[in-house]
C-alpha cells in the first residue's frame, strides 16, 4: 500500500474524513521517532481537536500507540485490574483501592503520573513516605506485585513513549481537551502495563480536568468503548469534583488521610466512591459475583484490617519504613507553621471550590508550575468542610500546612474566598453522577 505524507495525512483529517489503520500507524511512528516535526505533531492535534475521531480511529489510535513501547506481560493466578482518575483535589482513591482489591485477591500494579496544574499525582503523594522508590526495577516491580498483591509506582520512560511526546506538544499548543486524545493518552499507557479489568473514575465540576457533565459523560463513554474496544473490561464512573473529594489536600496529608481511613476513619463521598469503584472491578473480574457481594468484600477487606496490612507489606517492600503504618507521625513531614482557619459567622457550608483549594497547595509549594520542579511533602490544607456542613465562627473550616508565616496568610484568605457559607441549609451534590 501507498504510504501519505504526514501532510496529506493531517489535511484528511483536517476536511473531517476518518484515518485508517496504515496511516495512524505512520503517524504514531512518526511522533515516537521524531520523524514528524512538532510542528507536524500539533497540526495533527489541532486537526483531532476540531474535527474530532470515530470509536474506531480512537480504537486504532490508542493501540498503536500502546505498541510504540514496553507492553507488560504478567502471569499471575489471579485477575490483573488497575484504577485511573482524570484527576482533581484531595482524591486519595488509588491508595486506599490498591491495598484493598489486593486484600480481595486482585493483583493491581498501578503505574500513577504525578501532579498537574492544580490536580495531585499519586506519585508525588507516595514520594512523600520516607524511602519508598516509585521507579523500581522491572523484576522488582513484577516481584512486588506477586508477592504483596499490588504496587504504586510511577510512569515508566518506556511504556507508551509516543503519549509522552504526543502530550507535551498538546500541553502547549491548546490541544489538551479533545476526548479522542485524552482517551489515547490514558488507555494506551493502562493497556501497555498489561491490565485485564479497569475502572475509569471521570471526575466533573469546578476542580476536574471535564467541568462540564455532558464532556465528563461523553469521556466516559468513549473510554469505555475504547478500552472493550482493545479487549480490556472497562467500566467508568462520573464523580462529582465540585468540592474536593476529601477533606485533606497536600502529599504528606493525603497519605496520613488514606491511613486514616484504612484504619477505620472515613468520610462518606470518599467512602462511596471508593466503593462503588472497586466494586465494578470485583464484578468485572470475577472475584466477585454481583454488586452486593463485591461492596461485602470490600468492607471486609477494611474490616479484618487485612488491606490496611497489604498498604503497609506495599510501603515496605518498595524501601520504605517497616513500622510506617504504626508510626506515620515520625516519619511523614511536617509543616513548620500549622494554622486554623476559622469560620466569619454561622451557617451551612455552600461552596468549597475545588480548583481553589487545589491552587492554594500548589501556591504553598505542594504542588508543581513546571515540570520536574521540586515540590514540599508538608504543606497542604487540611479538615476542610464538605457542602451541606453547619458551622458557627469557631469553626475549624481549614488546617494550613504551610513553610512561613506569611505563606500561611497567602493560604488563609484563599482558602477563604474558597469556603462559600449560606444563611440557609443547603444540600450537596451527589457524590456518584452517573453509573
Amino acid at each position: 500500500m501507498n504510504h501519505l505524507t504526514a501532510a496529506e495525512m493531517i489535511a484528511i483529517k483536517r476536511d473531517g474524513g476518518a484515518l485508517d489503520r496504515q496511516m495512524i500507524e505512520d503517524l504514531v511512528s512518526g511522533i515516537t521517532d521524531n520523524s514528524l516535526s512538532d510542528a507536524q505533531v500539533g497540526a495533527f492535534a489541532m486537526a483531532v481537536r476540531i474535527r474530532g475521531m470515530n470509536i474506531d480511529e480512537t480504537v486504532l489510535l490508542t493501540d498503536a500507540m500502546r505498541r510504540s513501547g514496553t507492553n507488560i506481560s504478567w502471569n499471575l493466578d489471579g485477575p490483573v485490574v488497575d484504577k485511573h482518575s482524570t484527576g482533581g483535589v484531595g482524591d486519595t482513591v488509588s491508595l486506599m483501592l490498591a491495598p484493598m482489591l489486593a486484600a480481595c485477591g486482585a493483583f493491581v500494579p498501578m503505574i500513577s503520573g504525578r501532579g498537574l496544574g492544580h490536580t495531585g499525582g499519586t506519585t508525588d503523594k507516595m514520594e512523600s513516605i520516607p524511602g519508598y522508590i516509585t521507579s523500581p526495577t522491572d523484576d522488582r516491580f513484577h516481584e512486588i506485585v506477586r508477592t504483596v498483591g499490588c504496587a504504586i509506582i510511577g510512569q515508566t520512560n518506556d511504556l507508551a513513549p509516543a503519549d509522552r511526546r504526543l502530550y507535551s506538544i498538546r500541553d502547549v499548543t491548546g490541544t489538551v481537551e479533545s476526548i479522542p486524545l485524552i482517551c489515547s493518552s490514558i488507555l494506551s499507557k493502562k493497556l501497555a502495563s498489561g491490565t485485564n479489568v479497569l475502572a475509569m473514575n471521570v471526575t466533573t465540576g469546578g476542580g476536574a480536568f471535564m467541568s462540564n457533565l455532558e464532556d465528563a459523560c461523553e469521556l466516559a463513554k468513549t473510554i469505555t468503548d475504547v478500552a472493550q474496544g482493545a479487549g480490556v473490561k472497562c467500566h467508568s464512573l462520573v464523580t462529582d469534583m465540585d468540592q474536593p473529594l476529601g477533606s485533606a489536600a497536600g502529599n504528606a496529608l493525603e497519605v496520613q488521610y488514606a491511613l486514616n481511613y484504612l484504619q477505620g476513619t472515613r468520610e462518606d463521598r470518599m467512602h462511596q466512591v471508593v466503593i462503588a469503584l472497586g466494586a465494578m472491578v470485583l464484578v468485572d473480574s470475577g472475584l466477585a459475583s454481583d454488586a452486593q457481594s463485591a461492596v461485602m468484600a470490600l468492607e471486609k477487606s477494611l474490616s479484618s484490617g487485612l488491606a490496611l496490612e497489604k498498604f503497609a507489606q506495599m510501603v515496605t517492600a518498595l524501601g520504605g519504613p517497616a513500622d510506617f503504618v504504626e508510626s506515620s507521625a515520625n516519619y511523614l513531614v511536617k509543616a513548620s507553621v500549622v494554622r486554623n482557619v476559622t469560620a466569619d459567622v454561622s451557617g451551612w457550608v455552600s461552596g468549597v471550590r475545588a480548583k481553589e483549594i487545589g491552587m492554594t497547595v500548589v501556591v504553598l509549594g505542594g504542588g508543581r508550575t513546571q515540570p520536574g520542579a521540586p515540590i514540599n511533602w508538608s504543606v497542604g490544607v487540611n479538615q476542610l468542610p464538605s457542602v451541606g456542613d453547619k458551622v458557627e465562627p469557631s469553626t475549624v473550616i481549614a488546617q494550613v500546612h504551610a513553610a512561613t508565616e506569611d505563606a500561611a496568610s497567602i493560604a488563609e484568605k484563599r482558602i477563604r474566598a474558597a469556603i462559600s457559607v449560606s444563611e440557609t441549609a443547603v444540600v450537596p451534590r451527589k457524590v456518584l453522577i452517573d453509573n
